[in-house]
C-alpha cells in the first residue's frame, strides 16, 4: 500500500501525522524555514487539535510539546503521513 503526504490543512482533527516534508507553496515565501524554525520537522508527531469559525481559519496544531496556531495557508506547506504506532520523534 502506498501512502501519499497530504497538506495538514486536510488532516482529521484529533489525529496523530508524522511530518514528512515542508512545500513552498506562495513561491519565495520564507513559510517553510519559519515552520522548520518552530519544530515542524520530518518525523515530527503532529496533531490538528481545532479549527477556528468561520471557514476552519486559524488551525490549533500541536507538534511535540508545543501547540501553535496556524493560518489553512501556513498549514498547506506542511506534509504529513498518518503517524505509525511505535514511530519515534527525532
Amino acid at each position: 500500500m502506498c501512502l501519499l503526504p497530504i497538506p495538514l490543512d486536510q488532516a482529521e482533527l484529533a489525529t496523530s501525522y508524522a511530518v514528512h516534508a515542508l512545500v513552498d507553496l506562495a513561491g519565495g515565501s520564507d513559510w517553510p524555514q519559519r515552520l522548520e524554525e518552530i519544530g515542524f520537522l520530518p518525523g515530527e508527531r503532529v496533531t490538528v487539535m481545532a479549527r477556528g469559525r468561520p471557514g476552519n481559519d486559524p488551525l490549533a496544531v500541536r507538534v511535540g510539546h508545543s501547540t501553535f496556531a496556524l493560518r489553512r495557508a501556513e498549514a498547506g506547506c506542511i506534509r504529513v503521513l498518518p503517524w505509525t504506532q511505535g514511530e519515534t520523534t527525532r
